[in-house]
């Protein structure tokens, strides 16, 4: 099940809201456990177990590391971190990485090992590096662990971060979990951000795919050299509408419940740099590698050559979490190329510039995007060999004839404009209008659409 789903969006959410905002207040966290472990198994009901044993497993070790905190302990706390540690990441290495481990073995050594065929369960990598971050501070003395179960399972589970994210930390939630208050103002923005989020998915993502689909279906091979770059533009645009709106319909439904989650998404596509665009695109994983992996590997703080290759492991980390196939490791170095080149050489070029700098950022983090949404490195070759060299052809212009309007719109609403405008007139009129317009007209585009899908889910 997604948000942007006639499944969700008149079945699921109007039920478990009526009742979630009928319960009392003690009674709102198993309505939200049980109701996120029915959302979750309704796309995926043979891996609840897995996430379920994720939540028993690291609350039984968090006691054990916060109860063992003391300096004659400190051997035993190690033990029970690593012992946490290995269990999250084992779980996501089996489930995400022993096929491709195995094939490169394969190839490398010539060998004739069977491949397993093992689907990837829901939302694996975000929960996984959520409860990661949960025991990694109760490690630290961040703060005590927690000691409800219901509590953590809640907090773990919780539906709207759970699929895709954002990645919420339980520092930023572990109060609300306790004690949080539902106000009609804030209801009532939650609201206001799903439909904004609904509206971006299902009318800009979901229309620009069609564009991306286009380009696959024709075979890469096969494509003209205007349409292999309308191509990659419509999948720029379409991924980040897709994921932005995923995130902002996500922020929606924990302002409903009454959580404040983390923003993850700060028009990235105007950016002057790609350093800044990483700190724009998918905030809240870049703040995690950053706080978690980045920082206690010594950051910048060990010299040139440490910094160097304390960015290179985050980078092959970035790429894989992605993904596992060698296309997401070269596009993981294809970025810690960038941002070393930028952060030696090219700083105060890019900070004097206006114009450049945006071009010269949009064209490289397009360029990423061939290489992050080609099936194979072979297909990615094929592709940019059609973004660069001439081959005519008018396989595009049915195309742009039909989308050149949704382009220009959505090229207009990546720009904080928009964002801007409905600030300034939350409460008006007019912004009423607008969000039951955007919100008609995305019910009667999955009305009449069987293309919805959600791009960060095989992540």
């Amino acid at each position: 099940m997604v948000f942007s789903s006639l499944v969700f969006l008149f079945r699921f959410m109007p039920v478990f809201f009526l009742i979630y905002y009928l319960v009392p207040r003690g009674a709102k966290n198993p309505v939200l456990f049980i109701g996120s472990l029915v959302f979750y198994a309704w796309g995926e009901a043979r891996y609840t177990i897995l996430i379920l044993c994720s939540v028993v497993v690291n609350y039984s070790l968090a006691i054990l590391i916060s109860r063992f905190r003391l300096h004659r302990h400190r051997i035993l706390r190690r033990i029970f971190f690593i012992f946490a540690l290995f269990y999250d990441i084992g779980m996501l290495i089996a489930f995400k990485y022993t096929a491709f481990i195995i094939s490169t073995l394969n190839s490398v050594f010539d060998l004739e090992l069977t491949v397993p065929v093992i689907v990837l369960p829901l939302g694996i990598s975000f929960y996984t590096f959520q409860i990661m971050s949960y025991v990694i501070d109760v490690y630290m003395q961040r703060y005590e662990a927690e000691n409800s179960l219901l509590n953590l399972g809640t907090y773990l589970i919780m539906f709207p971060q759970l699929i895709a994210g954002p990645i919420v930390t339980y520092s930023r939630v572990r109060h609300g979990l306790r004690n949080r208050k539902l106000h009609y103002s804030v209801i009532d923005n939650g609201m206001k951000l799903f439909v904004m989020g609904l509206g971006c998915k299902v009318i800009f993502a979901n229309s620009l795919g069609n564009i991306w689909t286009g380009c696959l279906a024709a075979g890469y091979g096969n494509i003209s050299t205007l349409f292999a770059w309308m191509g990659i533009a419509a999948y720029t645009l379409q991924l980040y509408f897709d994921f932005s709106g995923y995130s902002l319909m996500a922020v929606g439904l924990g302002q409903m419940l009454g959580f404040r989650f983390p923003e993850n998404f700060a028009h990235p596509y105007i950016s002057r740099s790609v350093t800044e665009f990483w700190k724009r695109w998918h905030i809240t994983l870049t703040s995690w590698f950053r706080e978690y992996l980045y920082i206690p590997l010594g950051g910048n703080r060990k010299g040139t050559a440490r910094t160097i290759l304390n960015m290179l492991i985050v980078w092959l980390v970035t790429g894989l979490w992605h993904g596992a196939a060698w296309n997401f490791v070269l596009w993981g170095l294809y970025y810690f190329v960038i941002l070393l080149i930028e952060r030696l050489f090219l700083k105060r070029f890019l900070d004097k510039s206006i114009f450049f700098s945006r071009v010269y950022t949009l064209l490289l983090v397009m360029f990423g995007w061939v290489l992050f949404a080609a099936p194979s490195l072979e297909d990615a070759v094929v592709y940019f060999s059609r973004m660069f060299t001439i081959n005519p052809g008018t396989d595009f212009i049915e195309y742009f004839y039909t989308y050149w309007y949704i382009f220009a719109a959505a090229v207009f609403f990546a720009t904080p404009v928009p964002a801007r405008w409905f600030r300034r007139h939350r409460d008006s009129a007019l912004s009423y209008v607008f969000l039951i317009a955007v919100f008609l007209i995305s019910v009667g585009i999955l009305v009449d659409s069987v293309y919805n899908p959600f791009l960060y889910f095989r992540f």
